[in-house]
């Protein structure tokens, strides 16, 4: 089990980096590269409604590497090279993540707390961000650059299973600096439902810390944070609309090992809620406050492992955020609502596949073949349904 959570844990590293460019590394772009991005950025034409779409706005004078983050009434906040390219795509049109600010301050406080080599550490910087207008709410867009399975030292002070969690802090300093009422964090996810399809995504206002390495031994492992938010999902409907356009785009192949729930070429991904009686919507399958799993490896849901019982999806950070609003509340600062909205970037496994050893697991191939193959697309649908939240409350 050892060297199998090892090889896991790697996975995740590499997984989490993938995509990284040179210019993702540097905090001064030069203007030919933002001229070059500008001219290769995607026009998704999605067609939202009248008053609704999204509108960047650049910020006047352009903010330093070291300025605080501007104050917002929503913060979106995601992870990777294929999450934050989709969020750009749908909710800063035109606005590639290239040309997104740098983001640095404090930095030299976060340092001690970051691994050598860790993509932080490398582009000498916390995040990237663009502001954009949703309606009458304005919205942070934050690439977060800290990540609970990239960054953790296990030096002293720190140990073997309580590992440093920089972004927690990060979290902390997005909450002070912006003040928004709203914090969403959106990005891929590993499907523990059968019936949660390729492209599907979660939406819940609870997140579990399911980790067993890095933070095996850490004061909050294993706790689960809840979010008493009563969200509006009036527009979720128009959300499947727009997801309509792209569902060849996350059309599973055309044969059945993968996946024992094979998704048919036709599905249309949907936005899944908790079933709460202020969240009524067709086709509801998770309860109240079913959480979204935090690990410190790369997770993914099988038809035998059963993670659909103890949460709503697998990915590699949201509790970190629960646990921040907690410390938040128990010291007397603001805390605002939160949620999480993850898409299913690789559905539940076929748990019949072989599995050990290691780097021979037909499971851990085809979740990656997934995850790999169908990060931008399926991120489109949470930057979609993160739209229809913002827009809808």
């Amino acid at each position: 089990m050892t060297d199998d959570l090892d090889f896991r844990q790697q996975l995740a590293v590499e997984l989490l980096s993938a995509g990284i460019t040179a210019t993702d590394m540097t905090n001064d772009v030069p203007p030919s590269v933002l001229a070059t991005s500008a001219a290769l950025a995607a026009d998704l034409k999605i067609p939202f409604p009248s008053g609704l779409r999204p509108a960047p706005y650049p910020i006047n004078p352009e903010p330093q590497l070291n300025d605080p983050l501007p104050k917002a009434d929503v913060v979106v906040v995601t992870w990777t090279v294929d999450e934050v390219s989709a969020l750009a795509d749908v909710l800063t049109p035109q606005i590639t993540r290239d040309h997104w600010y740098r983001y640095a301050r404090n930095f030299s406080a976060y340092l001690p707390k970051i691994r050598e080599h860790a993509p932080a550490r490398n582009a000498q910087r916390l995040a990237s961000y663009y502001m954009t207008k949703i309606g009458t709410k304005t919205v942070l867009c934050l690439k977060s650059e800290l990540h609970l399975n990239q960054d953790g030292v296990q030096d002293p002070p720190f140990s073997a299973g309580n590992a440093s969690l920089p972004v927690k802090d990060l979290f902390h300093q997005i909450l002070d600096e912006a003040d928004p009422s709203i914090i969403i964090t959106t990005g891929t996810a590993g499907a523990v439902f059968a019936e949660h399809d390729l492209g599907d995504v979660v939406v819940t206002r609870g997140a579990m810390f399911r980790v067993q390495k890095e933070f095996g031994k850490a004061p909050f492992a294993g706790k689960t944070y809840k979010s008493d938010w009563q969200v509006n999902t009036r527009l979720f409907g128009k959300a499947v609309e727009l997801m309509r356009g792209f569902k060849s785009q996350v059309a599973a192949p055309e044969f059945l090992p993968p996946t024992a729930n094979y998704a048919p070429l036709d599905h249309i991904p949907k936005p899944i809620a908790e079933n709460d009686p202020d969240i009524k919507m067709d086709g509801i399958d998770m309860p109240a406050f079913h959480p979204i799993l935090t690990t410190d490896f790369f997770e993914f849901g099988t038809s035998v492992n059963k993670l659909d019982q103890f949460g709503a999806a697998v990915e590699m950070g949201d509790a970190a955020l629960g646990l921040c609003v907690e410390e938040r509340a128990a010291s007397g600062k603001s805390t605002p609502n939160w949620l999480v909205i993850r898409n299913c970037s690789d559905p539940q496994i076929n748990g019949a596949l072989r599995n050990r050893p290691s780097k021979q697991s037909l499971q851990a191939m085809w979740a990656v073949y997934y995850y790999m193959g169908f990060g931008y697309w399926t991120s489109v649908n949470s930057a979609i349904t993160t739209w229809a939240v913002i827009a809808g409350n």
